[in-house]
């Protein structure tokens, strides 16, 4: 029969059992075999912390380095300096007239051109001198900005106008070359 474990104390019928020796001592040694000490765990834990940060650290700024937007600086620094630089206008009324001169032609002559796909590699490279040129008459620009008009400087900056339409010229008359001898390739073939 059930009894009540409270009349067990009540009647005292219940013997107090005294523990054997080295009783508790066994018993934390049970204990720690089947669950060891994590105090060897923390020693490595800081440095395994410490590692994980480091490395997230890293892989974050060379994620954001990677993903950044990096801004091309030859726009900029060309506004800038096209803001800030003289031009042939700058140093008298009649060096700008020569100037929007042979700047208005070599507009109109680019204007004109109209590449085809068998001329493309031949206007490509003609592009490219031009571009060259270009950069020229950009620095030549900055030095006469720097340096005050002198010239040399000014007689630099004429004659890369002047080289620049003479080369769009030449570009012309290839073109022109190379569609004749086209339409005249083609008026052989028609005949034979």
């Amino acid at each position: 029969m059930a009894r009540d474990i409270r009349e067990l104390f009540k009647d005292d019928k219940m013997a107090y059992e005294k523990m054997p020796e080295n009783h508790q001592e066994r018993f934390l040694k049970k204990l720690d075999e089947a669950l060891p000490e994590a105090s060897k765990k923390t020693k490595y834990s800081w440095f395994s912390i410490a590692a994980s940060v480091v490395v997230l650290l890293g892989l974050s700024i060379g994620l954001y380095n990677f993903l950044q937007v990096k801004p091309d600086v030859s726009p900029a620094v060309a506004a800038v300096n096209e803001a800030n630089t003289k031009t042939l206008g700058d140093v008298s009324p009649g060096l700008k007239k020569v100037e929007d001169y042979y700047l208005a032609s070599i507009n109109l002559e680019l204007s004109k051109i109209k590449p085809t796909d068998e001329t493309k590699d031949l206007f490509d490279g003609y592009l490219s001198q031009l571009n060259e040129l270009d950069n020229e008459y950009q620095r030549l620009s900055l030095e006469l900005t720097e340096a005050g008009p002198t010239e040399l400087t000014v007689n630099a900056l004429i004659d890369n106008l002047k080289f620049r339409l003479n080369l769009l010229y030449r570009l012309r008359s290839q073109l022109e070359q190379l569609s004749t001898s086209d339409s005249i390739d083609e008026e052989e073939n028609e005949f034979i």
